[in-house]
């Protein structure tokens, strides 16, 4: 659950699944912001206007009760990586993750690795502790879980 970064011990969510899509499919669909809102975390998700669609520089914005964050790729190596990091948000808070996908049998390997931390200010460590299983069941687990959903039918 805690991981440091070389300046901060942040908190971590780590979510793994292998979905019966191919990469490229798999890729495609968790790299759609308006794939997101399957999460009921999230009650919109879209690019933000005036940037790229997916590679890097592309930002989303995603919004949910009592949030709203930008999102913005780092890194982008379609269907395998992609990284990002928050560059705005409320409550304010730093996230980075990595997404990769790996062909696995007649299937895609998905792991999904995020993290983040809360200034004081905003809850810090406590709301951390408090929000890591929420976070992790209903935004992570569910998005896999739809993305299997909509591709494996």
């Amino acid at each position: 659950l805690w991981h440091h970064d070389g300046e901060n011990l942040m908190t971590q969510i780590h979510e793994q699944r292998t979905i019966a899509a191919s990469p490229e499919r798999v890729f495609a669909w968790l790299l759609d912001p308006a794939n997101l809102t399957v999460s009921p975390w999230f009650r919109k998700s879209a690019w933000v206007a005036d940037t790229p669609v997916a590679g890097v520089g592309a930002t989303r914005e995603l919004k949910g009760l009592g949030f709203w964050v930008h999102e913005q790729i780092t890194a982008y190596d379609a269907p395998r990586s992609c990284s990002y990091r928050v560059v705005g948000g409320f409550p304010p808070a730093h996230q980075n993750g990595t997404l990769t996908c790996t062909p696995s049998g007649d299937g895609t390997h998905v792991n999904w690795v995020s993290g983040y931390t809360i200034p004081a200010r905003g809850g810090g460590k406590v709301l951390e502790v408090l929000s890591a299983p929420l976070m992790r069941s209903l935004a992570f687990r569910a998005i896999l879980a739809g993305c299997a959903k909509a591709l494996e039918s």
